[in-house]
């Protein structure tokens, strides 16, 4: 069970971070909002074409889009039955419609195929260099995680939403490495 304390700390910091990455994003210029997250940088470029599947998610509120730059692979995108613990991955073509899944956010309609991907990208909510995520909040991330370990763990943010430490728990899934639309951080030693 999570402490109140620091669920308290990380509830704060998801505050925070929201703000930052909404002051952010609302300030970028034009240019900067079109160049960024279009191209993948080259080592992971190689990774993700040797994954297809890939999961990636469709940006919500002031997430970065990354889907322009995985137009040349096989993408699943999360998908929730219902307000229950647990998700999968649907797959997704580029033009298809989404739907408002039952946390707000969109994802693929309910016939489409469920496919497990083989690299995920995940929207993060704070990140530090040690792989440490801070996502929303509901834990479905880490229980997907938890449930395929051998899967390859990309995190996405803006550069703002860089922190020292990340406080973790035990259930909290590392990542590999992070995206921003300034650099690629590898994490770990497993890539």
């Amino acid at each position: 069970m999570l402490s109140d304390s620091l669920a308290q700390r990380k509830q704060k910091l998801r505050d925070k971070l929201r703000f930052r990455r909404r002051h952010f994003v609302a300030n970028l210029g034009d240019m900067a909002r079109l160049g960024a997250f279009r191209a993948l940088p080259a080592p992971l470029a190689d990774l993700v074409a040797a994954s297809n599947p890939v999961a990636a998610y469709a940006a919500w509120d002031s997430e970065p889009d990354i889907l322009p730059m995985l137009t040349c692979v096989i993408l699943t995108l999360p998908y929730h039955e219902g307000r229950i613990e647990t998700m999968d991955f649907r797959r997704w073509r580029a033009g298809e419609p989404l739907v408002k899944g039952p946390w707000g956010t969109p994802q693929p309609a309910d016939d489409t195929d469920r496919l497990l991907p083989g690299l995920i990208f995940c929207p993060l909510v704070g990140f530090d260099r040690q792989g440490g995520r801070l996502g929303q909040g509901g834990g479905h991330y880490d229980r997907f995680f938890a449930a395929h370990p051998g899967l390859i763990r990309i995190g996405v943010a803006w550069s703002v939403q860089e922190v020292d430490t990340v406080p973790i728990e035990p259930t909290d899934v590392r990542l590999d490495a992070v995206l921003t639309e300034q650099e690629y951080i590898m994490t770990g030693d497993r890539l």
